[in-house]
């Protein structure tokens, strides 16, 4: 049988955010990969690598697996009518409703986190709550139907978990093993938990304007709600 699993590919995502998992899924058995759009015309990631679509909104089967990973197109994405509608729709009969990063929050739009426990990328995670979702640390967090990973390179993790759900652990310890994910960072400044002081500042200023942004639109999204 096969495991539809779609992807939702938009202009300005995180391009490590989908093609991480992509990797892991496209080695699944029985396992068929859907990076999903409005148009199939090519789109161009964060830094600026060009992904091309392969089904439309219009065209998209019935999803096992709907994942949203996420970067700053989402924030222009927060308020799509036809974005929103469509992950509506394809979560109301999948099996699993999951995000990476940021993603988090676009589902959180969509009213698919309300009363979830949910994680998001570490400079998102107060902005949960403004979606009806409880925020909860870690790599990635499973609450019923509902899987989101971190930020970036957690989608790994991430899929890998999602691999044991659907078939077993067995299956996603051999896709691991074929990927080698063996990871051992040179430095350990991962996390603002664990990252120096001033790296942490330095790269929150950096990403000041998108934080303000996400913010506002969370405030907004409170208090509509």
């Amino acid at each position: 049988m096969t495991i539809h699993i779609g992807l939702l590919l938009f202009p300005g995502l995180t391009q490590l955010d989908l093609t991480g998992p992509f990797e892991v899924f496209s080695k699944m058995e029985g396992a068929r990969v859907h990076l999903i759009w409005k148009t199939l015309d090519p789109v161009t990631a964060e830094t600026g690598l060009r992904l091309l679509p392969t089904v439309t909104f219009a065209d998209c089967p019935k999803l096992d697996v709907i994942c949203v990973p996420g970067g700053p197109g989402q924030v222009d994405l927060m308020t799509d009518a036809d974005t929103l509608d469509f992950l509506r729709a394809k979560a109301a009969d999948a099996r699993y409703v999951t995000s990476v990063c940021t993603g988090s929050l676009l589902l959180g739009a969509a009213g698919l986190l309300q009363g979830y426990k949910a994680t998001t990328y570490w400079a998102a995670t107060g902005l949960l709550a403004a979606y009806g979702a409880e925020f909860t640390p870690g790599r990635l967090v499973i609450d019923r139907n509902r899987i989101t990973g971190g930020g970036v390179t957690a989608g790994i993790d991430f899929a890998l978990a999602v691999v044991a759900e659907l078939q077993d652990r067995r299956a996603a310890e051999m896709i691991q093993l074929g990927i080698e994910y063996n990871p051992a960072p040179p430095f350990n400044a991962g996390h603002p938990d664990v990252a120096p002081a001033d790296v942490v500042a330095e790269v929150q200023a950096h990403m000041a304007k998108r934080i303000n942004a996400r913010r506002a639109q969370a405030e907004a999204q409170a208090q509509k709600a």
